[in-house]
């Protein structure tokens, strides 16, 4: 019954791509870079970081909001903002979607973030310190809601379909793509523009996470810091960027004949109702979340032939991810190639995920797998093909996506090579 429900639902294909991220600011930069083996990590330079106990990051290089959006628009958005509309414009010019009267009542937008405008926050809230509440922006509240992406998305591009902002921490980007898969699935819209947009890279949140013992301090080597399931891993490289689908039912997208990269045919989501911060014992949750996403997609564990991981670089995190990995597929596990491409990127927080789908478009439609950098040392709990430190060709017909965050959050995501 379940099979027969598969095959008679509404299908989702991927027919644009838009990105930015601390190694490139398009889709293609970025892909050339990850294959290349090149990190993102430098020395902050948003903020001064000098008293800071990680004063390194992986910032986006070489974006001009003023040169993109003008700068009277430029000043009324934060940096997440920026971030979701350039990519956002990335991806429909990709996928060649024109919107207009014709569609635009059932085109819409699903941006998914962490945290949102907390630059803007900060930066209002010390004008409210030292110069008073009258001196505080009219544009600080539209600027700091998350769901300000969204909302200024649709203003630009007339689309009056289905929008909204998700929040579920580092899972946010899946969620905001799956979830829009199912608004489609369901005939809410034709198409969806989906992703996740994040620019925290603050002086409080830096401090936070520091506190929190999230972050690597290896300020002397920040290129080799993020190093996904290594042994000597010390926590997580953090880092900006944004990531945007193009997301179409099937008939619709052959209609107005567009190129279709690949489909997405599975979705999980749940929560380890463990720990605010810490993933649950054994990955529990993490597991239940990708055996749903294999059965909505119709698929046996012999099917999956890559996982781009969560892999944040953090112990508890890679330890956990790992035990799932083998709860779910079992032996099959050690067959299936793995590998964190936030041991380049960083890790984006609410935008890793999206990023993170289109690198698994780009396996899947290039047959080569993006390497995870820095692990030279094993580690017993951690003991699976993680793909080290080189890019390995190998043919992909279906990929799994993993994005796990604070709250509990999980969410996993099948993306598979389309055939008609």
């Amino acid at each position: 019954m379940r099979r027969r429900r598969y095959l008679m639902r509404k299908r989702v294909v991927v027919t644009g791509m838009g990105c930015i991220s601390p190694v490139g600011n398009t889709v293609e930069e970025t892909w050339s870079a990850l294959l290349a083996g090149k990190s993102g990590a430098g020395a902050i330079t948003h903020f001064d970081s000098s008293k800071h106990k990680t004063r390194f990051a992986a910032e986006v290089k070489g974006f001009d909001a003023v040169s993109v959006f003008g700068a009277r628009e430029a000043r009324k958005m934060d940096r997440f903002t920026q971030f979701a509309l350039l990519t956002a414009a990335q991806a429909l010019d990709h996928a060649g979607l024109r919107i207009d009267d014709s569609n635009r009542d059932r085109v819409g937008a699903l941006i998914g973030t962490g945290i949102g405008g907390v630059g803007t926050m900060m930066e209002q809230a010390e004008i409210l310190r030292e110069r008073g509440a009258d001196r505080v922006s009219p544009f600080l509240i539209p600027m700091m809601i998350s769901d300000s992406a969204a909302g200024m998305l649709a203003i630009r591009v007339g689309a009056r379909g289905p929008n909204m902002s998700l929040a579920t921490a580092c899972a946010s980007g899946n969620n905001a793509i799956g979830e829009a898969v199912e608004m489609i699935r369901r005939g809410a819209a034709d198409a969806m523009i989906a992703g996740a947009s994040e620019a925290a890279l603050a002086p409080i949140t830096i401090a936070g996470m520091n506190v929190m013992g999230a972050l690597s301090t290896r300020n002397d080597d920040p290129l080799t810091a993020s190093r996904p399931f290594d042994k000597t891993r010390d926590g997580f490289l953090m880092g900006e960027g944004a990531g945007m689908l193009i997301l179409e039912e099937l008939e619709y997208a052959k209609a107005r004949g567009a190129t279709i990269l690949c489909e997405i045919t599975g979705y999980g989501t749940t929560d380890d109702a463990h720990h605010i911060s810490a993933p649950a014992e054994n990955g529990a949750g993490a597991a239940i979340s990708m055996r749903l996403a294999l059965e909505d997609a119709g698929l046996t564990l012999t099917d999956i032939h890559y996982i781009n991981a969560h892999g944040t670089s953090t112990t508890l995190n890679d330890k956990s991810e790992t035990a799932a990995i083998k709860s779910v597929f079992g032996k099959q596990a050690y067959a299936i190639p793995i590998s964190s491409t936030k041991s380049m990127t960083g890790h984006l927080l609410g935008a890793s995920g999206a990023v993170e789908a289109i690198f698994s478009i780009q396996a899947i439609r290039e047959s080569i797998l993006p390497p995870t950098i820095n692990y030279n040392t094993p580690d017993p709990e951690c003991d699976l093909d993680y793909v080290p430190n080189k890019p390995r060709s190998v043919a992909v017909k279906h990929a799994m996506s993993n994005s796990f965050g604070f709250g509990g959050h999980n969410a996993t995501l099948v993306i598979s090579r389309y055939e008609k």
